[in-house]
């Protein structure tokens, strides 16, 4: 008990600050806002008016508005997540095979996480501009795409659409310097294996690439879905909701509601409730990534002889081995039962930078 107390002593120095910090800006508004949420708070006169329970959370799932808003915020996210990582990977393997222009290719994949949201937010609305004033519409009408101009920003789902590609266009290059990180530490003795056992571009991709960035993929997942939740600035400079609140986003509806209408108690519910989404989002995603580790483990320890197809010792140079239609490849051989495979991996050893945690 003492030299606990000791040892306690001797850290507050240096993380009594942070401590402090985090009590001030990060706890105290929390169970602020959650008192909030169940009051009628008058932020002019700084006090709350009158107690009501749960109120604002029954009227937050019987108003149409809130419904529209968290529709489009999961199909944001549901979209532009996905193809965030997906064009984000490919374009990471693409620029590590790239012999020449590799910094020129960075810079301007990149460029667009560097720029303000402002800034494109306003440009992405003159692109798709209503009429023959848009570039988009000038574009299609000219190569006959189009026959009459679309109203993009006037239409729910158009306008939806606009919001989703500039999602994935304003993300994509961070995600692809992530996964080109991760692709460094691949061997390259594990692509030359593919080659020589006759994979292809897309089975390489598959069967290699995908399985060693899991745990990269598992990462940028549940921080793109964080912020997938958390898309603002450009719904309101390229929408601002509309037309009739069909564009809103959980985030601006929740602006809105608390600096338009001043109903500070119904907004601080919705922020309670967007907070428990992305925290059960976040648990589901790491028990899924601890049960994928638990269920490698198990096949190495527990049953050796059925070796998943993208372990890492049949990925390795001297054993690839490609999953097709119940068959292992190994060295090129075909290996139908499983204690073949066994013996090419125990003769093979993965090195120890591929081998799960």
């Amino acid at each position: 008990m003492k030299n606990g107390l000791r040892l306690w002593k001797q850290a507050l120095p240096f993380v009594g600050p942070a401590l402090a910090l985090l009590c001030l800006f990060v706890l105290y508004p929390l169970g602020r806002n959650i008192v909030i949420s169940f009051t009628n708070y008058d932020i002019l006169q700084d006090h709350i008016t009158e107690l009501v329970g749960f109120k604002h959370y029954t009227d937050m799932f019987n108003n149409g508005k809130y419904l529209i808003a968290l529709r489009n915020t999961l199909l944001y996210t549901l979209i532009t997540v996905p193809g965030q990582m997906l064009l984000g990977l490919i374009l990471a393997c693409l620029l590590k095979t790239a012999t020449r222009g590799q910094t020129i290719f960075k810079v301007i994949c990149y460029l667009p996480v560097l720029t303000s949201w402002v800034i494109v937010s306003l440009v992405f609305r003159y692109l798709f501009t209503s009429g023959k004033g848009g570039l988009i519409n000038y574009a299609l009408l000219q190569i006959g795409v189009l026959t009459k101009p679309v109203a993009w920003l006037q239409g729910e789902w158009t306008a939806n659409m606009v919001l989703w590609v500039f999602g994935i266009w304003k993300g994509v290059g961070w995600v692809m310097i992530i996964y080109l990180a991760a692709l460094q530490g691949v061997s390259k003795d594990i692509y030359e294996a593919a080659q020589i056992d006759s994979a292809n571009t897309i089975q390489t991709f598959v069967h290699i690439t995908v399985p060693l960035v899991k745990n990269t993929s598992l990462y940028l997942l549940t921080v793109l879905t964080i912020g997938g939740f958390g898309a603002y600035i450009h719904v309101m400079m390229i929408t601002e909701g509309a037309p009739l609140g069909t564009t809103n986003q959980l985030m601006n509806l929740m602006y809105t509601t608390a600096f338009s209408k001043y109903d500070f108690g119904y907004a601080a519910a919705q922020a309670v409730v967007m907070g428990l989404m992305i925290f059960s989002l976040t648990l589901i995603q790491r028990r899924l990534s601890s049960e994928t580790v638990n269920w490698w483990r198990t096949c190495e320890n527990e049953n050796p002889t059925k070796v998943p197809s993208t372990h890492p010792a049949l990925l390795s140079t001297a054993g690839l081995c490609m999953f097709g239609t119940g068959s292992f490849f190994v060295h090129g051989c075909n290996c139908d039962d499983a204690a073949s495979v066994q013996l090419a991996v125990s003769a093979n050893p993965a090195p120890a930078a591929f081998l799960p945690e």
